[in-house]
């Protein structure tokens, strides 16, 4: 058997004009992310991926991020079977970082379950489901003007998507508070609404802006506090009339198990590139799923190997909320099957592992490492 490892940059873009924009990244036209791609005599055979331009989130440039996985590529030992690759990273490795490791163990799950014959849930634990798997997911409503704001929550709704989570916390609260009702307005009572305010509230006001909020019927809001206010957070969602979700500060496992153990917040949201891989998602999850805290699993606006190992987690621990949309409407995604979003939901691909049949070389990718063994 030949066996083929490659590693490959990509920039994806989002067809009709949209660009991620919150109040922790600025406006991101382009997602720029690795893929490690596997192939045995010719047939891809395991497929990992990360993305790099997440400094707002990991804290880390992506030159490092990149001359860090491509260190760790030249050093491994890809002669054995992927479900052993985990081990030998953490031993050769120890203290990656999460966006790095993510690659890497996700290939491996992938290709461990394509072994197997199983989907990627099936390998998690998540029992045998009936094929095809399908997963509902929220959309996110980026900063925006007022008709671009209303034109995309409708489109949203006309397919299905009625989770919508608004990010706030650009303009100040009463304008984010106007754009709410607009929403409720436009597409009505069946719109299931969130807020991300991504860690700009203040202790002082935060109260007062629950209330309103909680006047609007949203359903949840995504880290209300800075990252690293954790008592002021503990003492808010003591007694907020909003669930409060956790994510910037969910940046460890060790915040995880902070978590487990004092309650701080109603909610977490999870996801592979603040926790380093599929496996450490999965126990973190099922740490708080016994403690008695609700999860999201989520993605970081990533393609189409990333927000499948994103859906099959979440189908794994039967997640009640999940945040999946990030595959949806790219422009210039080579992996196949193209996902499917349609009717509420996303349509996993069918076949083992992740599901990917293949992933053609796009002539403007970079090459950044081609091993054969």
């Amino acid at each position: 058997m030949s066996r083929r490892i490659r590693i490959i940059g990509l920039s994806l873009g989002y067809a009709g004009g949209l660009v991620l924009h919150t109040a922790s990244s600025g406006s991101v036209p382009r997602l720029d992310e690795l893929r490690l791609i596997v192939e045995e005599d010719g047939a891809l055979a395991a497929i990992g991926a990360t993305r790099l331009n997440i400094a707002y989130l990991s804290g880390i440039p992506a030159a490092e991020l990149k001359a860090a996985i491509l260190a760790v590529a030249s050093k491994l030992d890809w002669s054995g079977p992927p479900a052993d690759w985990p081990d030998q990273i953490d031993e050769r490795f120890p203290g990656l970082p999460a966006p790095v490791r993510m690659l890497f163990e996700m290939a491996a799950a992938d290709g461990r379950a394509r072994a197997e014959g199983r989907t990627l849930a099936a390998s998690l634990g998540g029992g045998v489901a009936p094929a095809p798997l399908t997963s509902d997911t929220n959309q996110t409503l980026f900063w925006q003007d007022d008709d671009s704001l209303v034109a995309r929550a409708r489109a949203y709704a006309e397919r299905g998507f009625l989770q919508l989570k608004l990010r706030i916390g650009i303009a100040d609260f009463a304008d984010d508070l106007r754009r709410l009702a607009l929403l409720r307005s436009e597409i009505g009572p069946a719109a299931r609404l969130s807020v991300d305010a991504n860690g700009t509230w203040d202790e002082a006001s935060a109260p007062g802006r629950l209330e309103g909020l909680a006047r609007l019927g949203v359903e949840y809001v995504e880290q209300p506090l800075a990252a690293s206010d954790w008592a002021g957070t503990v003492r808010l969602a003591r007694a907020t009339p909003v669930p409060i979700m956790l994510d910037e500060a969910l940046s460890s496992y060790e915040a995880i198990e902070r978590l487990a153990e004092t309650g701080a917040a109603q909610l977490a949201h999870l996801k592979l590139a603040k926790l380093g891989g599929l496996d450490r998602m999965m126990s973190a999850a099922r740490l708080l799923q016994a403690a008695g805290v609700g999860i999201m699993i989520g993605q970081m606006n990533e393609g189409a190997p990333s927000t499948l190992a994103a859906a099959h987690a979440a189908i794994a621990l039967a997640a009640p909320l999940r945040e999946l949309y990030g595959a949806d409407q790219l422009a210039d995604e080579p992996a196949e099957p193209a996902l499917v979003y349609a009717d509420g939901v996303l349509r996993l691909p069918a076949g083992p592992g992740l599901g990917l049949a293949s992933h053609p070389h796009p002539p403007d990718c970079d090459l950044h490492w081609d091993h054969t063994s």
